[in-house]
């Protein structure tokens, strides 16, 4: 499959049951962390990926701006929970990182596609051996309610066309009294 086939979970509907693995390899409750805040859910490729390391330094920028909104920040990658914590120190990053090593969450989320032969040699790595299909999620940004549900969402298979910090923050202010 392709990125541009995927069929992601649309706006209305509310996320799956999910539990990940945060930077330190603790379990990671995503449903509980939502009921407790609306949630802005970024999904990005890893840590080794220009694009998304240029989005998570911007989403850094705004995440005091999102937390006075009452947000909280959670990404989710491919990458080991080890990889996780060299993100955060290289980015500098204070909100969560969270490790779909499996890809389950982006499968679930609909936004999981087979990666480029080029990658082969270094997915499984990246994800500590547990990505063995060598899948990749669409970048995606959702803003979650509390209730789970979607509100927001931006995905686009063009992996250089991310959401640029700026609007996710519009976004994020706009929706505040919705959810």
């Amino acid at each position: 499959m392709k990125p541009q086939d995927i069929s992601p979970l649309l706006i209305g509907e509310n996320i799956p049951v999910i539990n990940l693995l945060k930077s330190s390899g603790e379990s990671f409750d995503l449903n509980k962390a939502v009921a407790e805040k609306p949630t802005i859910l970024v999904f990005y490729r890893g840590g080794w990926c220009p694009y998304c390391t240029k989005q998570l330094s911007g989403m850094q920028e705004i995440e005091l701006d999102l937390v006075k909104l009452g947000y909280q920040v959670i990404a989710v990658s491919t990458d080991s929970p080890e990889n996780l914590s060299k993100t955060m120190d290289k980015q500098k990053l204070s909100y969560t990182l969270l490790s779909d090593g499996d890809l389950t969450a982006a499968k679930k989320f609909g936004i999981a596609f087979k990666g480029p032969k080029s990658y082969d040699s270094f997915l499984t790595g990246t994800s500590g051996g547990k990505n063995v299909d060598k899948l990749l999620p669409v970048p995606s940004v959702f803003i979650l309610g509390k209730k789970g549900n979607i509100v927001f969402e931006y995905i686009n298979p063009n992996i250089t066309q991310r959401l640029s910090a700026s609007l996710l923050k519009a976004a994020a202010s706009a929706l505040r009294d919705e959810i």
